[in-house]
């Protein structure tokens, strides 16, 4: 299996500390995502969507981890249960606002990825299909520590 980049996140944080946590957190931090020029077409009707899907890879995520103390947390959790970016796959996704397109550049709101990161795909966010308000979150909805930006933890 091999997947290439069509693209790169440009963004305003440059290490792992200090970046939020999840896009719901980054409402006011703004980027790019400069996709190759030959994926123009590809743009073609995503102006009129609210929000995109971002599917990237975490170039920067420590080795596989199967059990992480989560941002949130301070108890270790299985690894799929979380958010975290030490993954198998190291993939990671984003719902982001999506702002303007001009030419290959999405300028995007609430953007929760480092400078430099890998994109693999985009993809409309369909409030009809992608929320489900009453969908219960697990552990999450026990226990929440109310951190929001990322520290080091999961840095390689």
């Amino acid at each position: 299996m091999e997947f290439t980049s069509i693209g790169v996140v440009r963004s305003p944080f440059t290490s792992h500390q200090g970046t939020p946590i999840q896009s719901a957190f980054a409402a006011d931090a703004k980027g790019e995502i400069v996709l190759s020029p030959e994926y123009v077409e590809a743009l073609a009707d995503l102006d009129g969507f609210t929000r995109i899907w971002l599917v990237y890879a975490f170039h920067r995520a420590g080795s596989y981890q199967a059990r992480v103390v989560p941002y949130r947390d301070t108890d270790a959790r299985g690894l799929f249960a979380t958010r975290a970016p030490s993954r198998p796959n190291p993939i990671g996704i984003s719902v982001l606002t999506l702002e303007r397109i001009e030419e290959n550049i999405l300028y995007v709101a609430g953007i929760d990825m480092l400078d430099g990161t890998p994109v693999l795909d985009v993809k409309p966010y369909v409030p009809t299909f992608d929320s489900f308000p009453d969908g219960k979150a697990g552990w999450l909805d026990r226990k929440i520590i109310e951190r929001r930006q990322a520290d080091k933890r999961f840095e390689r």
